[in-house]
């Protein structure tokens, strides 16, 4: 009964220790990474425009300037924040 137990736990072994170099891995990594990329791509892209619209609103009178200048500090901070994201995926 042990003889199959020790079997077993090294064909899982080698079996995971052997994943990445079966077929089609690097593609799941790649794919992943391009997900992810893909991702934060969008929403940097979303959160530069809500920069810009919160800008409108200043510019419009919609927004004091203290308002404002307390949204503008919270969304370039979130948007920094993507790009850190970004960086490391790159």
């Amino acid at each position: 009964m042990s003889i199959v137990v020790v079997v077993l736990v090294l064909v899982l072994v080698a079996w995971l220790v052997a994943a990445p170099l079966r077929p089609g891995a690097a593609a799941r990594v790649q794919a992943a990474s391009t997900s992810e990329r893909d991702e934060l791509e969008a929403l940097k892209a979303a959160k530069y425009a809500e920069i810009r619209d919160a800008e409108l609103d200043y510019r419009t009178g919609k927004l004091s300037d203290r308002d404002w200048r307390e949204i503008d500090r919270g969304l370039r901070a979130e948007a920094v924040a993507i790009l850190h994201r970004l960086d490391r995926i790159e």
